[in-house]
């Protein structure tokens, strides 16, 4: 597998490329245009400057996370084929300097959800947390409560100036069930694949996260057999998955193994991450070693090794530790992601070892 890490730019991230540098394993850099908001246009010469920045420090360039979906896309609306052009032409401009795969996601109006930034666990650390029945709020309630946590951070979908919008959102999504949004990901794909192949950039969604519908917006990526719908929809190698066993693990139904088992040849991007659900639904993301949490991350990496992963593979989400959290991006501080990488590296190397010693 390729090990990478999610960076968010030299002028938006404490943790340099340098920092990142010296985790063992590390090859290539996950980017965007993070100041870029849905439907914008990405100018070449912004996609080279950070395309260059990455690559003078040794790293591949290959994936990006994320070139965000319009809203307009989603729900359907004669003004999609606008946007869908300028999200072929970002795709055009990415092959240009490396670009790979690209993730992204289809969930209406919120991206991630969380409902306390900076929850203390009982080691003194802190991470996301969700409160599932805090869902149940009125939804602008909770948002101002977000906002007023995450300091000079979003998480992304939550931007201030989107979130403004929020009344307006609703609206616009009134009457876009679970079928239309799958209806509106086919037309968006349909319209991508051919270009797709061209250039040799694969698509890989995403799931939503949580792993079910909030506030009563439908959520259409949570599940084996919504997986399963969602490849067969568009049944072709340049549309394929970001596989995230913190997203998916937050519904203890799913078997993230045996999910990964049936899917690995169209996953093209793994986010590995670890939750620890509570009975009543709530849950909050712990260290990656698997018995801190509820998903069995090794586990999850053997399936991975048993049918010999290649694709591209990044820590997700990590604690804050050591008083990070008081400068550090929501679920995404230095020290437990850079302790990630090394409980993942070992997993997959202890089991190249046995396969390598079972064959001789």
């Amino acid at each position: 597998m390729n090990m990478t890490w999610r960076w968010y730019g030299q002028d938006n991230d404490q943790v340099t490329l340098d920092h990142i540098r010296q985790i063992p394993g590390v090859m290539g850099i996950v980017w965007s245009l993070h100041h870029k908001v849905a439907g914008e246009v990405w100018k070449m010469e912004e996609i080279q400057e950070t395309a260059d920045q990455i690559t003078a420090k040794g790293f591949s360039t290959a994936v990006v996370e994320s070139v965000n979906v319009h809203d307009d896309i989603k729900i359907g609306l004669p003004s999609r084929d606008h946007y869908i052009d300028i999200y072929i032409d970002t795709i055009r401009k990415l092959s240009q300097v490396g670009v790979k795969v690209i993730c992204y996601n289809f969930m209406p109006i919120f991206d991630w959800t969380r409902t306390e930034l900076y929850k203390e666990l009982p080691d003194g650390s802190n991470a996301l947390f969700y409160e599932k029945a805090a869902i149940q709020d009125n939804p602008r309630d909770m948002v101002e409560r977000i906002l007023q946590g995450a300091g000079s951070f979003t998480m992304p979908g939550w931007e201030p100036e989107r979130l403004a919008r929020l009344d307006e959102l609703f609206a616009a999504y009134e009457g876009v069930t679970e079928e239309k949004l799958f209806e509106n990901l086919k037309y968006f794909l349909q319209r991508l694949m051919p270009v797709c192949e061209e250039v040799d950039i694969r698509m890989a969604i995403h799931p939503d996260d949580p792993a079910w519908p909030i506030f009563g917006l439908p959520r259409i990526i949570r599940s084996r057999d919504t997986i399963r719908r969602f490849l067969d929809m568009v049944d072709s190698p340049y549309s394929g998955l970001t596989f995230c066993t913190g997203s998916l693990g937050t519904n203890p139904e799913n078997d993230l193994p045996a999910m990964i088992r049936e899917f690995h040849e169209r996953i093209y991007f793994a986010h590995i991450r670890n939750v620890k659900v509570f009975d009543n639904g709530d849950f909050i993301e712990v260290s990656h070693r698997g018995r801190d949490g509820s998903v069995d991350i090794a586990e999850v990496v053997k399936a991975y090794h048993e049918n010999g992963y290649t694709g591209y593979v990044r820590p997700d989400h990590g604690r804050h530790l050591w008083g990070e959290e008081k400068n550090c991006r929501p679920g995404y501080g230095l020290y437990d992601r850079a302790l990630g990488v090394m409980y993942l590296l070992g997993v997959w190397d202890s089991l190249e070892n046995v396969r390598m010693h079972s064959s001789t």
